[in-house]
């Protein structure tokens, strides 16, 4: 899609290129009728004040835009130290935003994000169909996140993942195999893990057990899902959690009902941050390569950002940190 031009917000607007830059920098007298006629034709050509800054000035305000979930999380927290570390070396500062899960928190970040004139954005946030990414000329990243069919997808290979991960449980004997998992109708390239999971039972001829754990659950919410797990599931004999936080909790509920592990119960979990592996190396663990799919995020954005072709979609290799868990 090409980018409107000044002209164009001038033509549709009936006005003079002159005075859409009035109103654009607040200069001059106009009426309140003037400026609405401009602010309509900018909405309707997705028109952004940065473009004009371009135009205007040629330059580049040299900053990213960040929104992630939020950065308490290990996964999401490593992401974005690399991301702003790579960026900085590319020349860009950056403005973090924590969505917490909430979409208008989300479109409220993205509206502020985009009247800050950022030269693009990198997005791993999880809400669905906020319109905002679909109507904006700005260079635009997602890691883990399928947007849309324009949008770039920075991705780790959740399938095989998945696979690995249920090969470590299925070889030490566990039959039993509970996964957790985020909500299904997020497109996001993780459900792959799920998919991996529920392809190796079914080739094992083992029933799936799937509990399905909010994003945005607080770790005591979470701590009763997982005890619903261990009180509906009394073979229960080996868990595959969708991230180590999931996990960590699993082995701690575990241990009110009297399961030790990995004696009694076999848990692997998803992500391998370094903060995890550092403080709870024992946990066996699924390795996303955080700091190349941050390396390819920050270059895409840049090809991005130059106007050129990149691919839709990037997946990376994961590996495993073998601890005693699994």
């Amino acid at each position: 899609m090409q980018n409107p031009k000044l002209e164009d917000v001038a033509a549709l607007a009936g006005v003079s290129k002159t005075t859409v830059s009035r109103v654009l920098n607040n200069r001059g007298y106009l009426s309140e009728k003037t400026k609405q006629k401009v602010f309509d034709s900018m909405k309707a050509l997705h028109y952004r004040p940065n473009d004009v800054a371009r135009q205007l000035f040629s330059k580049e305000t040299k900053m990213v835009g960040l929104i992630f979930p939020t950065t308490a999380n290990p996964f999401f927290g490593q992401m974005a130290a690399q991301l702003e570390m790579k960026l900085f070396n590319a020349g860009y500062k950056v403005l973090i935003g924590n969505s917490m899960n909430d979409p208008l928190k989300e479109k409220e970040y993205l509206q502020k994000l985009l009247a800050n004139q950022v030269d693009g954005l990198i997005v791993g946030a999880h809400n669905q169909n906020i319109a905002e990414y679909n109507n904006t000329n700005l260079p635009i990243v997602a890691i883990d996140r399928v947007m849309n069919d324009d949008i770039p997808v920075i991705a780790s290979d959740n399938y095989d993942g998945g696979k690995k991960a249920m090969t470590l449980l299925l070889k030490r004997g566990a039959r039993h195999i509970v996964h957790t998992d985020g909500p299904t109708d997020l497109q996001s390239p993780a459900l792959d893990r799920r998919r991996a999971y529920e392809d190796m039972m079914a080739a094992n001829d083992l029933p799936t057990i799937v509990y399905t754990v909010a994003l945005d659950s607080s770790d005591a919410q979470k701590k009763e899902t997982f005890r619903q797990i261990f009180k509906e599931n009394k073979k229960i004999d080996g868990v595959f959690a969708s991230n180590d936080v999931d996990a960590s909790l699993i082995i701690q509920v575990a241990a009110e009902f009297q399961k030790q592990v990995p004696e009694d119960l076999l848990v692997v979990g998803y992500d391998g941050t370094e903060t995890v592996r550092l403080f709870k190396p024992e946990l066996t663990t699924i390795i996303q390569p955080i700091e190349e799919m941050a390396a390819m995020a920050v270059s895409t954005l840049m090809d991005r950002i130059e106007g050129k072709k990149t691919p839709h979609k990037i997946i990376l290799p994961v590996t495993v940190h073998q601890g005693t868990t699994a």
